[in-house]
């Protein structure tokens, strides 16, 4: 068992994987966000800094959902967000579309995925040469 104390209320919980707060803070998070959520549906041209205030939330905690891209602004609210990359302007997310599909070619590059058919593997057939082989004549 892995218990550890919650960074927000300093309870002690079962810790089984995830940021490091208990499920009562977790669930009032759940709760702001949806809060959050809801006030960027019905104001698609705010900012961070307004959601942050009219709805008592962390301004750190409304980018890192924009960067989870579970919460996204509409494109001329003001609220930019550079790819991690190459640098260029994105609404939510870490990477442009551009440098995730490079990523994933590069990651399937190297494990193999994608170039038609994998290498095959040599298979060394037991002889009477090879020498880790021992047969009885009977």
């Amino acid at each position: 068992m892995n218990v550890r104390n919650c960074r927000k209320c300093k309870r002690l919980f079962n810790y089984v994987v995830g940021p490091i707060i208990c499920p009562v803070c977790k669930d009032e998070m759940e709760a702001e966000f949806q809060k959050v959520k809801k006030y960027v549906q019905e104001n698609p041209r705010c900012d961070i800094r307004t959601v942050s205030e009219e709805c008592e939330v962390d301004p750190q905690q409304i980018r890192d959902w924009v960067r989870e891209e579970r919460l996204e602004f509409a494109s001329d609210s003001g609220v930019g967000l550079n790819c991690e990359k190459c640098g260029k302007s994105i609404s939510s997310g870490r990477f442009c579309p551009e440098c995730k599909r490079d990523m994933t070619n590069s990651f399937n590059n190297a494990i193999g995925i994608g170039r038609g058919t994998a290498p095959a593997k040599e298979v060394k057939k037991p002889t009477k040469e090879n020498p880790k082989m021992r047969f009885l004549d009977q």
